[in-house]
């Protein structure tokens, strides 16, 4: 689901149960005001508090290297004991070829890999045709795209964790994050370098990658305490010093499962959660704390 929908959805609800429930809340307060009395409210103070908001991202891995091993004469390929599978060292010799050129008769790694494709001894080699295809995969990389709505919060070094579709999560930081946004897709590239000295993670394996952005200081609040204001600006109301209600705009930095993470409250802030849709900014009302309900 996403943010935009969320949102909608909290706004949503708390309208519904107004709905249902406004006439008779309105007819309550229209009593009390006629009374000459306040509206009663009830708040919470809400603490604020250093909060890292992740970004989730899909992401994929790449070999360093990939390449094509190719002959420097002609000549038939010998048995050599390397087979398609291996794991081969820097200069270990791939393909032996029978000719009599013997300074150019071994083809040899050209750094620690993996051997994707090799000839097979008895066929035949030209020179320049290819006798092996290595990749290096140690380390392997990750590759994934930011949006350019979060760029802004990333930046090279943060954590990262990667959880492929196999459900291993590999610990990671980001090694690279692009200045150029792609011209087709307007993301920005990041990657995140990964050990991988047994070659268990494979070359084009997907996952999903989750950068742990800076602290900033949020504070969580429930989602049915949140309005539209009458410009269209999605917030939250408190109640001041003088016991007066006030309209706080808010930017959500994180949905999470006990509570959204949001911007721009001020710490301790009386937070009306029960009773915002009922009153009107400046108006002076009665307050009562959620802990005493």
């Amino acid at each position: 689901m996403s943010k935009n929908v969320r949102i909608s959805l909290y706004i949503l609800v708390p309208v519904i149960a107004w709905m249902i429930s406004g006439q008779f809340v309105a007819e309550v307060i229209l009593e009390e005001k006629a009374n000459n009395k306040l509206s009663s409210v009830v708040i919470s103070e809400s603490e604020s508090a250093f909060f890292s908001p992740s970004i989730k991202l899909n992401s994929s891995a790449t070999s360093e290297k990939r390449v094509n091993i190719l002959a420097k004469t002609s000549g038939e390929v010998m048995p050599n004991n390397i087979l398609q599978g291996d794991w081969v060292q820097k200069d270990q010799v791939l393909c032996r070829l029978g000719v009599v050129e013997l300074n150019r008769t071994e083809v040899k790694a050209p750094f620690k890999g993996y051997i994707e494709r090799i000839v097979k001894p008895g066929n035949y080699l030209s020179k320049g045709q290819t006798c092996a295809v290595i990749i290096e995969l140690d380390p392997i990389t990750f590759i994934a795209e930011v949006p350019e709505t979060e760029i802004k919060k990333v930046i090279n070094g943060q954590q990262v964790s990667i959880e492929l579709v196999t459900g291993e999560v590999i610990k990671s930081k980001l090694s690279f994050v692009s200045k150029s946004a792609s011209a087709s897709t307007r993301t920005f590239r990041v990657e995140a370098k990964v050990s991988n000295a047994s070659g268990k993670i494979r070359d084009g394996i997907t996952g999903t990658m989750t950068i742990q952005t800076n602290k900033v200081l949020a504070n969580k609040i429930s989602p049915s305490i949140l309005l539209l204001s009458d410009e269209g600006d999605l917030g939250v109301r408190v109640v001041n010093e003088n016991d007066e209600v006030k309209f706080l705009p808010i930017n959500i930095i994180e949905d999470t499962n006990d509570g959204i993470w949001v911007t721009g409250i001020p710490n301790l802030s009386k937070l009306i959660v029960l009773g915002q849709g009922f009153v009107k900014n400046g108006e002076k009302v009665q307050t009562t704390f959620l802990s005493d309900v």
